[in-house]
C-alpha cells in the first residue's frame, strides 16, 4: 500500500461519490482527510468514519474562496455538478454554475494551496477531470467546457510548480457509478428520445470498450498513487480510465 503518513488531503465535494471513496483510501494509505462538501452532515458522518475532519463550504462563494490560504500537502479538485440540455435551450444561469464550480473553484483552491507548498517544497495538486476533458459530447457544453479548462489549468499549475516540488495532473474517468451519473438518466432519455432503460447502453457505454460502469474506488487508487512519492515524476499529466473510450 502506498503510505501517505504525515500528510495532509483535502479532497471537496468528498462526502460522496469519487469524493468519497478519495478520503477513505487516502486515510486508509495513512493521510489526515479533510472533507470539503455543501453537505455538512454528509461530510461529519464520513470524517468520523475515517478519523478525518469535516468542512462545511459553498465551492461558488468566489469572495470567500478569494480570501482562503490553505494548508495541506494534497488537493483533490473533484466537487461537480452535471447539466444536460441542448446549447439552444440551455440556461445560462446553469452554465456559468457548472463552470464556476468546476473551473473557476480549482483555481482559486489551488492558489490557496500553493504557497504552503511551496513553502514545504512538496504539493500534489490532483484534479478530478473526465473523459470530457478530452473528448466531447452533445448536449454538456457547461461540463465540457469546464473540464477541459481544467485540462489547461491543471498543466499550467504543472509547469509552475515544477520547481518548487508541486505536482498536478487530471484524473479522466468515464461514467463513474456515482450520483452524479445516477441523476444523468432521466435528462439523457429526455434529450436523445428513448427509454431511461436504454441509457447506459446506447449512451453512457456507447463509445467505452470495455462495457460497464467505472468503481468510484478504482479512481480513489489512482488518486492515491499520484499524491504518493513514486509519482514524484509525473507532473501535468492526463491519465484516462475511460474504458477504451479516448482510444477511438
Amino acid at each position: 500500500m502506498t503510505d501517505l503518513r504525515g500528510r495532509r488531503a483535502l479532497v471537496t465535494g468528498g462526502a460522496s461519490g469519487i469524493g468519497a471513496a478519495c478520503a477513505r483510501a487516502f486515510a486508509q494509505a495513512g493521510a489526515r482527510v479533510t472533507i470539503a462538501d455543501i453537505d455538512g452532515d454528509a461530510a461529519e458522518a464520513l470524517a468520523d468514519e475515517i478519523g478525518g475532519e469535516a468542512w462545511q463550504i459553498d465551492l461558488t462563494d468566489r469572495d470567500a474562496l478569494a480570501a482562503l490560504r490553505l494548508d495541506t500537502d494534497i488537493l483533490v479538485n473533484n466537487a461537480g455538478v452535471q447539466h444536460v440540455s441542448p446549447i439552444d435551450d440551455f440556461d445560462p444561469a446553469q452554465f456559468s454554475l457548472l463552470l464556476q464550480l468546476m473551473l473557476e473553484a480549482p483555481f482559486l483552491l489551488t492558489r490557496a494551496a500553493l504557497p504552503a507548498m511551496y513553502e514545504r517544497g512538496f504539493g500534489r495538486i490532483i484534479n478530478m477531470s473526465s473523459v470530457h476533458g478530452l473528448r466531447a459530447s452533445p448536449f454538456k457544453a457547461a461540463y465540457v467546457a469546464a473540464k477541459h479548462g481544467l485540462e489547461g489549468l491543471s498543466k499550467v499549475t504543472a509547469l509552475e510548480g515544477a520547481a518548487h516540488g508541486v505536482t498536478s495532473n487530471c484524473i479522466n474517468p468515464g461514467y463513474v457509478r456515482t450520483p452524479l451519473v445516477e441523476r444523468q438518466i432521466a435528462d439523457q432519455a429526455r434529450v436523445h428520445g428513448i427509454p431511461e432503460s436504454e441509457v447506459l447502453e446506447k449512451v453512457l457505454l456507447t463509445e467505452a470498450a470495455i462495457k460497464r460502469l467505472v468503481e468510484p474506488e478504482e479512481v480513489a487508487g489512482l488518486a492515491v498513487w499520484l499524491a504518493a512519492d513514486a509519482a514524484g515524476m509525473v507532473t501535468g499529466a492526463s491519465y484516462t480510465m475511460d474504458g477504451g473510450w479516448s482510444a477511438r
